[in-house]
């Protein structure tokens, strides 16, 4: 369950985002022509979605709660200024961005949340998101877990998106499997992430990071990625043809959210 959904090897790496527009910057980590982002040492972001075989979550709350997931990275203390795990991050935003969902259950979840990492829960999903890590250098309690056989699906049709937060909207001509969608809609939530000022950032993390993911609908699809709003570009390597997945709408009403008292992490 990945960018790339298929196990990683030295020679396989995990599909990088990549711009939908022409305006992103030559050195953007999501450009799709090769860059000095390339001559660098890649990471990738661990996601490990817990799956129990009797209560599996609910896919579209996997996807918001993945997408927290990486918020909460991006914005713990540890990750930010002489952070401990500031270094790596600098280092995996100065090369491609890849992050990659794997799926865990019982012994394999517990196994992995003794790694130094954060726990995201939702309505029905947890997700614990870890500091970057080389491609080749996994630890050995996330190498083991599967990437496939995330079949998630929605119980009841999900709520339609709110009105507090970014709404992540994906692509309606693509069939993305869970742990795809989680990687994608991370990018998302990164791209959101990367357009707000620090006051705005500071608002939203308190307000307890609200966001909604929804599939667009045809005629939605189109006003979307014909606007100037953060799109995701898929570079297609694996799952699907390479194209636009992720159109980031919103994400300007963070700076007035009301804080909450429970941040669900």
């Amino acid at each position: 369950m990945s960018d790339d959904n298929t196990p990683m090897s030295p020679a396989m790496d995990p599909d990088p985002a990549v711009p939908a527009s022409g305006s992103a910057a030559a050195d953007s980590p999501f450009e799709s022509g090769r860059t000095n982002r390339d001559e660098a040492p890649q990471y990738v972001l661990p996601l490990v979605v817990r799956i129990e075989r009797a209560a599996p979550p609910a896919r579209t709350d996997a996807l918001r709660t993945a997408a927290r997931a990486v918020l909460l990275m991006l914005s713990d203390e540890r990750s930010v200024g002489e952070g401990e795990w500031a270094r790596v991050i600098r280092d995996w935003e100065d090369a491609r961005i890849r992050k990659v969902v794997r799926r865990a259950r019982g012994a394999e979840w517990r196994r992995a949340c003794e790694l130094p990492g954060i726990t995201v829960t939702g309505e029905s999903a947890e997700v614990r998101v870890f500091p970057p890590v080389p491609l080749d250098g996994w630890p050995r309690e996330l190498a083991r877990l599967q990437v496939s056989g995330t079949d998630l699906d929605d119980p009841e049709p999900p709520a339609a998106p709110g009105p507090l937060g970014p709404v992540l909207w994906l692509n309606p001509e693509l069939g993305m499997t869970a742990g795809k969608a989680m990687a994608q809609v991370g990018h998302g939530a990164q791209l959101a992430w990367w357009e707000l000022s620090e006051t705005e950032r500071k608002a939203w993390r308190e307000a307890g990071f609200p966001l909604s993911v929804a599939t667009a609908d045809a005629n939605r699809w189109r006003e979307l990625v014909a606007s100037d709003l953060p799109l995701v570009h898929d570079a297609g390597f694996t799952e699907i043809a390479p194209g636009k997945t992720v159109a980031v709408e919103g994400h300007h009403r963070v700076g007035s959210l009301p804080p909450c008292g429970g941040h669900g992490f």
